[in-house]
């Protein structure tokens, strides 16, 4: 076969929508559920796939989207796992920093971008320089109204935005993004200041079962919420930079780990079986953008050994926030006094126990 008829072929694959047959109503006795789209294929092409919504769910939430403009492909199984996942990291900032836009790319159902900012093309654009190669072919969440100047960057071809899920949308913005055809643009049902309402559970199908779980929310909301068991303290602006990344690690898949500042983050490492190697991770991808220096680390789980705190020294981090819990903890803390690093710790001070934000979706 020629390469032509190849690349053809292969293209119709990603493009054509798979039937699908399932029910209207997934019935669970006090808990029913919807169908809403059918998707054009699943995580895979081939697959059949459809998207659910809770009967009684209300709010900024996915039960609630409007979709604007479907593109040349319409919603895809991932987006809307991209979508929900940006749309609740977007809600939790909007709570901890009212007045601020808050920009949200996701990738593959992870943070690949995030920043605030007191304007929309300033907030977009602080999150998009921090990785750019990351974040070609996102997912595009904001808190705020989509206007004209941002609309005329998110089309930008070298981008290749998938989604743009916002609030709102000036009527002037809509033709602008009218002008990439394989975009969908999507409305949220209200804003990000309002309350989401749904049953609160998390679900994972397992084959011959279902995992139920109550969902995560963090509690690490200000500089009252954690503790510090270093020999020097950390500064104010260390601490804003805390609670912003630690933020955005409750949201990335573990192991997880988040460098950055307090209004942006320089780079993410995520899903690595070893802590070190998502510290890496971070410290790598960060040079595309910001770079790791002066930067706050955030890990989701405690530090099992040093090597952690000496690599952030080595690139230039200052500070560190983590819960407590390992055998070494004290082995670690001492390393990082030896190296002047702040060390944070996921709990107010007084308390035993340190709040963790594994994430596993």
């Amino acid at each position: 076969m020629s390469k032509d008829k190849t690349d053809v072929s292969a293209r119709k694959q990603y493009s054509t929508k798979v039937k699908e047959e399932f029910p209207e109503l997934l019935d669970f006795g006090t808990q029913k559920f919807l169908k809403r789209l059918s998707m054009r294929y699943g995580e895979n092409p081939g697959l059949p796939a459809a998207f659910y919504i809770e009967e009684r769910a209300s709010g900024p939430n996915m039960a609630t989207l409007e979709i604007l403009q479907e593109g040349s492909k319409g919603l895809s199984y991932i987006n809307v796992g991209d979508m929900d996942l940006g749309q609740r990291l977007a809600a939790k900032l909007t709570g901890l920093y009212p007045g601020r836009k808050a920009a949200v790319l996701i990738k593959h159902e992870m943070p690949s971008g995030v920043a605030l900012g007191d304007a929309a093309e300033e907030s977009f654009l602080k999150a998009w320089n921090g990785d750019p190669l990351s974040n070609f072919g996102s997912v595009d969440v904001f808190n705020f109204t989509v206007d004209v100047p941002l609309a005329r960057l998110l089309v930008e071809s070298p981008r290749n935005i998938e989604v743009v899920y916002a609030p709102d949308f000036e009527a002037d913005a809509l033709p602008v993004l009218a002008g990439r055809k394989p975009l969908r643009v999507v409305k949220m049902g209200g804003s990000l200041s309002e309350p989401a309402v749904d049953n609160g559970l998390e679900f994972k199908r397992v084959a011959g079962g279902l995992l139920v779980q109550k969902r995560f929310d963090s509690k690490i909301t200000g500089p009252d919420s954690v503790d510090v068991v270093s020999k020097r303290p950390p500064t104010p602006a260390e601490v804003q930079a805390a609670v912003f990344n630690w933020t955005i690690a409750a949201f990335t898949r573990s192991n997880a780990v988040v460098i950055g500042t307090a209004d942006k983050v320089h780079g993410i490492g995520s899903g690595q079986r070893s802590r070190i190697d998502a510290a890496e991770d971070a410290i790598r991808l960060s040079r595309r953008g910001y770079g790791a220096e002066g930067c706050v680390l955030a890990s989701d789980a405690f530090m099992p050994f040093p090597d952690v705190v000496e690599l952030a020294a080595q690139h230039g981090i200052t500070a560190l926030i983590y819960p407590l819990g390992s055998v070494k903890d004290a082995e670690v803390i001492s390393r990082a006094d030896e190296l002047g690093l702040a060390m944070i710790v996921t709990r107010k001070p007084g308390e035993i126990d340190c709040e963790r934000c594994f994430l596993h979706r």
